[in-house]
């Protein structure tokens, strides 16, 4: 019988920035990273769909504990849009629903980015992961449901064209917040041009505070794998692309500890924070012990009270 509070796998703990291929689900490419790396825990900040590609960020082991501030972070988008038809999915897998022989000119398309820009309300694709009365939406659109889903307010930092390569498509580029969704932009400014359009192509770039200078092929770490058979050799080869856990919180006051100060920190105790800049409140902070994260928490009247204490 196996003892209670055994856990399978290492203790490793830090971020992998995964440069997830096409036609790989996020759930699959988390479950592939977790063996490579034989974590005890992984899971990713920001699902991306099978059919786009790019940057994936999986946390491992206590990293798991910063997944939110990752998915609350910015999201970078490079996408293109075919012209003239609509689809039931918003991308190439959904059957054709609407067709039209229109198609826009560049300065019909510039006229109407204005309309996809700050914060707008913006209706989900039927074949999402949105939950309707506890069921997912994708699955009572396949089960031939009528789906309706209420739109939802996002923010869209910017909304570029990177290039018009023919006459049917355009290729585009979107800086947006939490909860947007790409293929809704694509059907949307199809209506609104009186032409129709889907996502034919999709790739994140970034999720703050990740970017493509992170990025990590799959094939890199699948490569390294076969060439270290041994379960050491592959982890000493494979770590050497973990993030730290605390590269998470970029954006987010630092508090520095020197030891003393560390241990009661790792007790649960607050502490004065110190330093000629140091903040006096701060609703959220981070405390780190020789760099590495050790405690989350907030500053209230000069002190840093910890909330989450991690292992250092």
């Amino acid at each position: 019988m196996a003892r209670r509070g055994n856990k399978k796998g290492r203790p490793v703990s830090g971020w992998i920035v995964l440069d997830k291929p096409y036609r790989m689900g996020s759930t699959d490419a988390v479950a592939k990273i977790k063996w490579l790396f034989g974590a005890q825990k992984a899971g990713h900040a920001g699902t991306l769909d099978p059919l786009a590609s790019g940057l994936l960020p999986i946390a491992l082991g206590d990293a798991t504990k910063t997944v939110p501030y990752v998915m609350d972070g910015a999201k970078v988008y490079r996408f293109t849009i075919t012209w003239g038809e609509e689809r039931t999915t918003d991308d190439l897998e959904g059957a054709v629903v609407k067709t039209s022989d229109n198609r826009p000119t560049r300065e019909q398309i510039e006229a109407v980015l204005p309309n996809y820009t700050g914060v707008i309300m913006q209706v989900p694709p039927t074949y999402s992961a949105i939950k309707i009365a506890g069921e997912r939406a994708y699955d009572l659109a396949r089960e031939g449901a009528e789906v309706e889903i209420a739109a939802r307010e996002v923010e869209i930092l910017r909304l570029d064209i990177v290039e018009i390569p023919n006459a049917d498509s355009v290729v585009m580029e979107v800086e947006c917040g939490k909860g947007t969704y790409v293929r809704s932009l694509a059907r949307d400014i199809g209506r609104d041009l009186g032409c129709y359009g889907y996502i034919s192509d999709l790739r994140r770039t970034e999720v703050y505070p990740f970017a493509e200078a992170n990025l990590v092929p799959l094939d890199t770490l699948l490569a390294l794998a076969e060439e270290h058979p041994e379960p050491v050799d592959r982890f000493a080869a494979l770590d050497q692309f973990l993030l730290g856990t605390e590269s998470a919180m970029e954006g987010i006051p630092e508090v520095a500890l020197h030891e003393d100060a560390a241990q009661r920190v790792r007790l649960g105790n607050p502490v004065i924070v110190r330093g000629r800049d140091a903040p006096v409140e701060a609703p959220e902070a981070w405390a780190s012990a020789r760099g590495r994260l050790l405690a989350i928490g907030v500053i209230e009247q000069g002190m840093f009270k910890p909330k989450r204490v991690f292992g250092a």
